[in-house]
This record gives C-alpha cells, sequence and structure tokens, in this order.
C-alpha cells in the first residue's frame, strides 16, 4: 500500500520520545481560561501563561511551548461533559481543561510548507538544523491544526524545532531527494520545563 501524500499540514503528531525512551502518549490536563477567546485544534503549539492556564503559542521564529494540544473537555450547559477535537474559543464553563503532550523531549511528525498551507520540501541536508513554525487557521470541520514548519531552515538558536530526522515513506525522486514530511523535537532551551527562567 503506498504511503499517502500529503496535500496539506496537519499540525504537529506525537510520535515517539528521542533516545528510545517508552513513549506511553501519555497527556497532561491544564486548564483554559473561561472565555478564553482564541481556538485551538488538535496539533496546535501551545503556551502556559503566568496563571498557570493554557493558550495557544502563535510564535514562529521564537516560541515558548509547553507542548502540543490533543483536545479538551469542559461541561457544556446544554450536552453536560462534552469532550471535543478542538477548543472553539469563547467556551464559559468552569473546567475546561486541555489534553496536552508536553514531555520535552517527543518527537512529532510534521508537514513542510514553502508558504501558508502550500506543501512543500527539504533535503536529507535539513537534517541538524533548526525551523520556524508556520502558523495556519486550524479546520473547523475535522478539528485538527494547519501548523507547519518552513522549508528555509537554519542554525538560528531561536527557532523553536530542530529537525531530528526526515520521513522515508514521503521521499521523492533522486539520491538523496528531498521530503515533505519530517520529524522534530523541541530546541534546547526552549520548551517552558527546560527553561530556568520559567513562566
Amino acid at each position: 500500500m503506498a504511503y499517502p501524500s500529503v496535500d496539506a499540514p496537519y499540525g504537529l503528531l506525537p510520535i515517539n520520545l528521542i533516545g528510545g525512551q517508552v513513549f506511553a502518549g501519555s497527556t497532561r490536563q491544564i486548564p483554559i481560561n473561561s472565555g478564553s477567546a482564541t481556538a485551538i485544534f488538535f496539533g496546535d503549539v501551545v503556551k502556559l501563561g503566568s496563571d498557570g492556564t493554557l493558550s495557544k503559542d502563535t510564535g514562529t521564529d521564537a516560541a515558548t511551548p509547553v507542548g502540543v494540544f490533543m483536545g479538551c473537555s469542559y461541561t457544556d450547559s446544554v450536552y453536560g461533559k462534552t469532550f471535543r477535537q478542538y477548543y472553539p474559543g469563547a467556551v464559559t464553563a468552569s473546567d475546561i481543561n486541555a489534553f496536552v503532550v508536553d514531555d520535552p523531549d517527543t518527537l512529532f511528525k510534521v508537514a513542510v510548507v514553502s508558504s501558508g498551507t502550500t506543501v512543500g520540501y527539504v533535503n536529507r541536508t535539513a537534517v541538524g538544523n533548526n525551523a520556524v513554525l508556520v502558523q495556519n487557521a486550524g479546520n473547523t470541520a475535522t478539528g485538527n491544526s494547519k501548523v507547519a514548519i518552513d522549508d528555509t531552515t537554519g542554525t538560528t538558536a531561536t527557532f523553536p524545532v530542530r529537525i531530528i530526522d526526515v520521513v522515508p515513506e514521503t521521499h521523492t525522486a533522486g539520491n538523496p531527494g528531498s521530503y515533505t514530511e519530517v520529524v522534530v523535537k523541541w530546541n534546547a532551551g526552549l520548551h517552558q520545563y527546560n527553561n530556568a527562567t520559567g513562566v
């Protein structure tokens, strides 16, 4: 069976932990303030505020992530306890909890774009480089993020993610060829649990 082509970005998807550590796919529940206006989609980068609540991290060439959003729950005034793929924004409830993959050692699969949601590629030489995030509006029909990384990579220390590997199944013609998906981790010291200055 052929690997499906990547026709649009889909956010950051956790796939493993670096160094062969055991990956259980665990999440941490972090509250979202009642009435928080900004929507957060499955696969979006998120951060902690000084009050300990969660919000979307909209950074591109710099970010202070605590992890990646994997859905939420809250008590709806009509439907009762509700679980959603994404947080739609402006929800009034006292118990909004996000499910967040917050391990600083998590590896994520992510699509490469040339701009916006236009799928691009990197060569194998991008492995070991840093990359910036491309922030796109999420899909309200699926609840999925459209965050990606830009196909221009470099050594700038403040770029949020480090490319650890390419996704071999997205290899195009040629050797070493090009790839439309890569594996990334948070760059050193940027994750909020590893940042010496705290939130």
